[in-house]
This record gives structure tokens, C-alpha cells and sequence, in this order.
């Protein structure tokens, strides 16, 4: 019981560190150098990405070397989990990340909160797929509010002006990314693989990846050079350790209560993106807020109490 609630804390407290993640990675990418149209610079949302996973990666490893964990470093590599992590982290990071970041930067941090949103319903069809792992009526029932719930909220978020089909695009394949994500890590955390050692093995296989896919486009050391050079590397690595702390109470809350209960609770980072964004970026609370976050927070004891 004490490990279910603990679970269930985990699993709310990473929804509202996410939703704090996005809406400062949503003002990370209005601050120069991002904004600047320098065609060596790599594309935003892609250098966003490699630089908030490559400073989690390094908050990791620097826990690991001062814990003086290194040949448990060692082992972890030789772990057979291990592997499924790092193919989990594809989805994640490179498909995911990225296109959370590229829906972000093209149609705005609330609209793409709702959409990714949807992400839980699909991780609850492939836990029942592949795990076995069903939600009662009720657990339905509560998963259909928060769903519903966050579908209201961003409905009148749409802005014709922006790039509304790649960025909606975006944000409805980085809902798969993440659900399909979700599954591979309770996997590989069943295998007996820790939540933080599966966060490490993520972030560096993501930050292997960004690099190959930097390769492709502008000049990689000029890009990581201007970001060093300016003060938003202080803003950055805020959010990449904001971020960090939110995928360990993520992944711990996949590992005690299940992948589709701590999607079902990791959700309502959408109203919390809310919230911060209206601190962040101006604007008032209205009705449609309030009665949208009690639907999220009544939706999600359902999943809770499945």
C-alpha cells in the first residue's frame, strides 16, 4: 500500500514537473539564439532536445560518480534490459522529444499539451496488448474524462497563423512515441533495471542520437558554440534538470503501479502546462480552466483508484 501511494505521488508530481518543462522550453524557443534565421544554426526544436537530454545525461552520471557507482555503471551496460531502454529512447527522445519541441515551437505549449495528451489511451491499449494489464469500467471511465478534459481545454487554442497540420502532426506522433515508450520501459524495468538507471540509459542514447541527426543539418559546432556563448545556457540547464527530476518520477511510478497508471496520472501535466504558461506568458484564468483541471483531477483518482 505504502508503495502504490508513493507511486501514485510519484506519478502526479511528474505531470506537474512536465507541465513547469514545457511551458519553459515553450520560452526557451523565443529567446535568441533560437529565433535567429542563420542558416548554419541546426533546426530549434532538434537543438533544444540534445542539449535538455544532454545536461539530464550529465546531472545521471555525475549522481553516479559520486556515489563512486562506477562499476555498477558497468554492470547496468551489460544488463540485457539495457537494450530496451535504449530502443525505448528512440521513441522517447529522437521521434518524441523532438516532436513534442517541433509542436511546441509551431502551434504553442497548451495546444500541444492537449494533443500529446491523448497519449495515455493509447498506452492503455498496448499495457492490455502486451501486458495485460486492463483498466476496470471505472479506470475507463476516468481515463475517457481526463482525455475529454484536456481536448476541451486546448479547443480554443487553435491560431490559423500558425503551422497548425505539421505542428498538429507533430504532437499526435509524439503521443505514440511516448506511449509506445511507456511499455518498452515497464519491460525493461521488470527485468530488473532501476527507474534511474533506466533514465540514464535514456538520456545518453538520446543524446547519441540527436547528434547523428545533427550531422544531417547546419554546423554542429557553431550551433553548440552559440548556445554556450549566450546566458539562455543558464535557462536551459534549469529546465533539463526540471525535466530530469520529472522522468524519474515518471519512471519510478511506471515501476510501482504500472505503465497505464502512471500514464493516467502523468497526463494532467496539460493543465499544469496551463497554469505555468499563464504565470509565464500573461493571461487570465478563466471558467473553462477550472472546470477542465477538476474533470483532469477527478479523471485521474478514477485511474488512481483502478
Amino acid at each position: 500500500m505504502t508503495e502504490t501511494l508513493s507511486g501514485v505521488l510519484q506519478g502526479l508530481l511528474s505531470g506537474m514537473l512536465w507541465g513547469l518543462d514545457t511551458s519553459l522550453n515553450a520560452l526557451v524557443l523565443t529567446l535568441n539564439p533560437f529565433i535567429l534565421d542563420d542558416p548554419r544554426l541546426i533546426s530549434s526544436a532538434l537543438l533544444l532536445a540534445f542539449f535538455h537530454d544532454f545536461f539530464s545525461a550529465i546531472f545521471l552520471t555525475g549522481d553516479i560518480v559520486l556515489r563512486q557507482k562506477e562499476k555498477l555503471f558497468i554492470a547496468i551496460l551489460r544488463n540485457k534490459s539495457t537494450y530496451f531502454v535504449a530502443f525505448s529512447a528512440l521513441f522517447a527522445g529522437p521521434i518524441g522529444m523532438q516532436a513534442y519541441l517541433y509542436a511546441v515551437n509551431s502551434i504553442g505549449a497548451g495546444l500541444t499539451a492537449t494533443i500529446s495528451a491523448i497519449y495515455p489511451a493509447l498506452a492503455a491499449l498496448l499495457g492490455a496488448i502486451f501486458f495485460k494489464d486492463y483498466l476496470t469500467k471505472r479506470g475507463g471511465v476516468g481515463l475517457s474524462l481526463v482525455i475529454l478534459a484536456v481536448i476541451a481545454l486546448g479547443s480554443g487554442q487553435l491560431d490559423i497563423s500558425n503551422n497548425l497540420f505539421f505542428g498538429g502532426i507533430a504532437a499526435f506522433l509524439c503521443a505514440g512515441s511516448w506511449a509506445a515508450e511507456s511499455i518498452i520501459i515497464a519491460y525493461g524495468i521488470k527485468e530488473k533495471l532501476q527507474p534511474k538507471q533506466a533514465l540514464l540509459i535514456r538520456q545518453w542514447t538520446c543524446c547519441l542520437a540527436y547528434l547523428g541527426l545533427m550531422s544531417f543539418e547546419g554546423n554542429i559546432s557553431y550551433s553548440l558554440s552559440i548556445i554556450f556563448e549566450t546566458q539562455i545556457i543558464f535557462l536551459i540547464l534549469a529546465v533539463a534538470m526540471i525535466g530530469t527530476m520529472s522522468y524519474l518520477c515518471y519512471y519510478s511510478a511506471i515501476d510501482k503501479v504500472g505503465p497505464v497508471k502512471a500514464t493516467g496520472m502523468n497526463v494532467t501535466y496539460s493543465i499544469w502546462t496551463a497554469i505555468f504558461s499563464l504565470f509565464i506568458f500573461g493571461g487570465n484564468l478563466d471558467i473553462k480552466l477550472v472546470i477542465c483541471g477538476m474533470l483532469i483531477i477527478i479523471g485521474t483518482l478514477f485511474v488512481i483508484k483502478n
